[in-house]
């Protein structure tokens, strides 16, 4: 923390708050640590889902297809923009998209699928390239990023994984272009932050698309406070009415302070993983199951600590998140409510029904607490914890 505060000290002494030298920093450390050539740094990974759709060409008469099972930020910038959402339920026994239900709901007008790493995790990345080149017959290209990738694109959701990999490839490296989360909850934070990462497509395309995000972010400004700080360089053009979702240097401290350290905040999660595990096994065994951290397929940061409550429906679920509140103190939670139970999303005509692998998912589910600095006997008070609501409930 005292490395943290040094930082951002350092910023407001320097009399540089907005998007400067920091940001720049942060976005190069990002991108190196993703094997990519660029990153572009934003106020939250919502705005880096959204510019990625615009940067795209993506808007009305489009289609893109996402996952029921998460955050509604993963759906809402497809709305945003004006396209059209498609949902594609998750594999059975799973809490990733499907990539045989991605298939199913490919069209001529699909321009993006938009895949989300939950709790660290990361859905069958070569399973989904695999459709998307399939596909490809189908696929009309409207821009020209679009004819460069020549078939629909792949976006990761990738709020959860910063830091984690897909056999082996870094997150941010596995998907067409990659937007991470920096927000307070998250393993690597700015307290609210988000970036995107790209594969690379050549040099003159990727500074061109290093550039679209920057206007885009900006107003549709032609320089940003930096330039325009420099000797006679206060004139600027506004080359279309953009947004303005820059992430500043204040920011940006805290999270090239967070990168320094993630080494250790990554092992400390990955300890406290472990430790949950060891006791669940001892004190509940088969009465829950836990979401894997390390598969064949990936191995995560963790960013949430999740299980499911064997033989439990919806209402004792919530009857054991309530006992641990009320008589523990314990705040469990429950990662994901699928999006077609919010009012939103049924005024849309998204009906639960339609996706049952999601609300599987869904019904069982329990989010335990995990941060950085989780003591042991934490870990061990929230399962008793747990295994008591469980009896009670």
């Amino acid at each position: 923390m005292q490395e943290e505060l040094d930082s951002v000290l350092a910023v407001l002494n320097s009399g540089w708050l907005t998007t400067g030298p920091k940001t720049k920093l942060f976005e190069r450390l990002i991108a190196q640590k993703c094997g990519n050539k660029m990153a572009v740094c934003l106020n939250s990974a919502t705005a880096a889902l959204e510019l990625t759709l615009r940067v795209l060409g993506i808007g009305a008469g489009d289609e893109v297809v996402t996952t029921p099972y998460t955050y509604t930020a993963s759906a809402s910038v497809i709305h945003h923009v004006g396209a059209r959402i498609v949902f594609a339920d998750v594999a059975p026994d799973s809490i990733f998209i499907d990539p045989a239900k991605i298939e199913e709901q490919i069209t001529e007008r699909t321009k993006a699928v938009i895949a989300v790493d939950v709790a660290g995790g990361m859905p069958d990345y070569d399973g989904i390239l695999d459709v998307l080149k399939r596909k490809r017959e189908l696929f009309v290209a409207q821009s020209e990023l679009q004819s460069r990738l020549g078939r629909v694109a792949l976006i990761a959701d990738a709020a959860h994984s910063f830091g984690s990999n897909f056999k082996g490839v870094p997150a941010g490296r596995v998907a067409d272009f990659s937007c991470f989360s920096f927000h307070a909850v998250k393993n690597l934070v700015c307290g609210e932050g988000g970036a995107v990462t790209w594969r690379d497509l050549g040099a003159e395309l990727d500074d061109e698309i290093y550039r679209q995000f920057m206007l885009l972010s900006l107003h549709g400004q032609a320089k940003d406070a930096l330039a325009k700080s420099q000797v006679g360089g206060w004139r600027y053009d506004i080359l279309f009415p953009g947004y303005k979702c820059n992430m500043p240097d204040v920011l940006a401290a805290i999270g090239v302070s967070q990168f320094n350290r993630f080494d250790g905040i990554a092992a400390a999660r990955r300890r406290a993983v472990s430790e949950y595990s060891k006791r669940i096994a001892s004190v509940l065994g088969d009465k829950v199951e836990i979401f894997p951290h390390e598969t064949d397929c990936y191995e995560s940061v963790p960013h949430l600590f999740m299980l499911r409550i064997n033989g439990a429906d919806e209402n004792k679920r919530d009857c054991i998140i309530d006992y641990m509140a009320r008589e523990c103190d314990v705040a469990a939670n429950v990662h994901y409510v699928p999006l077609p139970m919010y009012t939103a999303y049924r005024n849309l005509g998204f009906k639960i029904v339609n996706y049952p692998n999601s609300f599987a998912a869904y019904e069982n589910e329990i989010s335990l607490p995990l941060f950085n600095n989780l003591a042991s006997q934490q870990i061990e008070y929230v399962v008793d914890s747990l295994a008591k609501a469980i009896c009670v409930g």
